[in-house]
């Protein structure tokens, strides 16, 4: 019963945001408790004018989750299955990256990015994103790769597969889960940065939808149905990724390998 009054308390922020969506234009504080006559004109004005922001942002998400896991898998597996000297201080530079503060990387990007014309650029943000989803898929993979069997991995080179055929035709299909975990969180990252899109985009060409809500705010404040329809547009693909992708992040690395 306990449980169910937290899950009800944490909950109610959501669906006051989409019971907000279906009111009137107006204040959100005069909507009724249930949509009984849903309004979906927050919807339209939403899709209308942060349409391109959505999709913006989810270019720059997929683009982060290629860019993060084309560096940090092959660099996971070296890590796990190679005999690298100094594998532990390697990490401990991984683990550190993760600990300077993004506006400290935010401030230095933008001088670089200024001088290398990246500024309001896709290419840009997805760089800037990457710079967090590489330590942490590097790290979620390592830890998988490295229960991988090795008598699997000596089966394929016995075979006659090279390195490189073995890491994608067999490490790759038994990582398989470790590259979804780390896929989906990298996604999580770059979906909702707001410090990154706020400092290193000027302009409208390229806006994500966390500076579009932002930005939203101060000039649709008598239209609260638009801005939480834009915030539900906004939590609908992270919702969904992690519905789907759920049972793949509990799910062990080497799962399919014996199937």
């Amino acid at each position: 019963m306990v449980g169910i009054v937290l899950l009800a308390l944490m909950l109610f922020p959501v669906y006051w945001m989409v019971n907000a969506s279906l009111q009137p234009a107006g204040n959100a504080l005069r909507g009724g408790w249930f949509p009984l006559h849903p309004d979906f004109d927050g919807y339209a004005t939403a899709l209308h004018d942060q349409g391109r922001n959505l999709v913006t942002s989810l270019v720059v998400a997929l683009g982060s989750v290629a860019f993060s896991l084309g560096l940090a898998a092959p660099a996971a597996y070296a890590l796990a299955q190679f005999p690298i000297r100094r594998t532990n201080l390697v990490l401990f530079g991984i683990l550190i990256t993760q600990m300077v503060p993004n506006i400290a990387v935010a401030d230095a990007l933008y001088n670089a990015y200024n001088d290398l014309g990246l500024l309001n650029s896709y290419l840009g943000l997805i760089l800037a994103d990457s710079t967090a989803g590489v330590p942490f898929a590097i790290i979620i993979m390592r830890s998988f790769m490295q229960s991988i069997p090795r008598e699997i991995i000596e089966a394929a080179r016995v075979d006659g597969a090279g390195r490189l055929r073995t890491f994608r035709s067999v490490v790759l299909p038994v990582s398989a889960n470790a590259l979804i975990t780390a896929a989906l969180f990298t996604f999580l990252f770059t979906w909702s940065d707001f410090l990154f899109a706020l400092t290193l985009t000027t302009t409208e060409t390229v806006r994500p939808i966390t500076l579009g809500i932002y930005q939203y705010l101060g000039t649709h404040t008598n239209q609260w149905n638009a801005v939480m329809a834009t915030a539900v547009l906004a939590s609908v693909p992270a919702a969904v990724l992690l519905v789907v992708a759920q049972r793949y992040v509990t799910a062990g690395a080497t799962s399919g390998a014996f199937k």
